[in-house]
């Protein structure tokens, strides 16, 4: 009970601050190899970060085409105006359907002939042979199944000739997605075990360079903790500082593409404004550097310490 009301905060985060920053002047007294480990970690934090970006992008513009989804409906030959805007009208009481709009035969003619350029071939046909169409934009809130329930419905009703959702190449858009989010987990894995190999290699290099002083250390007493706590701060520092190396080439890479970016995305009359995730990357990378640096030297520590004894 002594000890522990013995206890002093203060003296505790001191020590702490101090071996910290001893920590951070070994690897300054060897600023080449740590600069060199520091990059290695970087590059292989910003790599998974960098595709998550990616995919983050690609999944909100997949997602402004799904806002975006509309069905046709075309209508059988001897429909009448009158009974096409009737159809509409109930239409769009649906609860599944945002909007609605008809257009007729003759208007799909006429902008058929203005788009296609076919004038003459089209004035040579017996008789108009494009059908009324409406087209529905439906809730964005419907699911896949609920939007194909919908076109079920439509198709049953008996002046539907045909229904048509063009939706495939959305699909394989998504699965694509999906495709490229597990092999961004298992890269993140595979690199993450890398940053670990790394920072463990480089902890086990440390310990062996310092082998004599610390059986020194263990000849007058020194605790494994003890010993074990400036080897832990390393590893803190590479991670950390290679999770600001991470976070600085995607700031590079950020000035570099996204003018080019966006000068591509306005040739095609988007709005859509690459997103970057700056202020998430700068909090998420270092801690997870910070995460891996301390664990990679843990294990390295906890490994190789137990090895050197005094004799």
């Amino acid at each position: 009970m002594s000890a522990w009301f013995s206890f002093n905060p203060k003296s505790y985060f001191l020590r702490h601050l101090q071996v910290m920053l001893f920590s951070l002047g070994q690897m300054w007294r060897q600023p080449f190899a740590s600069l060199m480990t520091i990059a290695v970690i970087g590059i292989a934090l910003a790599l998974p970060a960098s595709l998550y970006v990616l995919l983050q992008n690609v999944n909100a513009i997949s997602g402004d085409w799904d806002d975006a989804s509309q069905i046709s409906v075309f209508l059988v030959d001897d429909i009448n105006e009158q009974e096409l805007k009737q159809f509409n009208s109930t239409v769009q009481t649906w609860p599944q359907v945002m909007a609605s709009e008809y257009q007729t035969a003759q208007q799909s003619l006429i902008e058929f002939r203005e788009l296609s350029g076919l004038g003459q071939v089209l004035d040579s046909l017996p008789k108009n042979p494009l059908p009324a169409v409406i087209t529905i934009t439906p809730d964005p809130a419907l699911s896949a199944d609920n939007i194909q329930q919908l076109i079920q419905q439509l198709d049953d009703i008996d002046i539907v000739e045909q229904v048509q959702l063009d939706m495939a190449w959305l699909q394989r858009l998504r699965q694509i997605n999906r495709l490229i989010e597990r092999g961004i987990s298992l890269l993140g894995l595979l690199l993450s075990l890398s940053v670990l190999l790394v920072i463990g290699n480089t902890i086990r290099l440390a310990i062996l360079n310092r082998q004599s002083e610390i059986k020194i250390m263990k000849l007058v007493g020194a605790t494994d903790r003890f010993i074990r706590r400036p080897f832990l701060y390393t590893g803190f520092w590479y991670g950390f500082l290679g999770g600001i190396f991470a976070f600085g080439l995607l700031l590079l890479a950020m000035v570099m593409l996204t003018d080019p970016i966006q000068s591509l995305i306005a040739q095609y009359g988007s709005e859509f404004n690459m997103q970057w995730y700056s202020g998430k990357l700068l909090l998420l990378l270092p801690f997870i550097g910070f995460l891996l640096g301390v664990l990679g030297a843990w294990l390295a520590v906890n490994r190789h310490l137990h090895d050197i004894e005094p004799r």
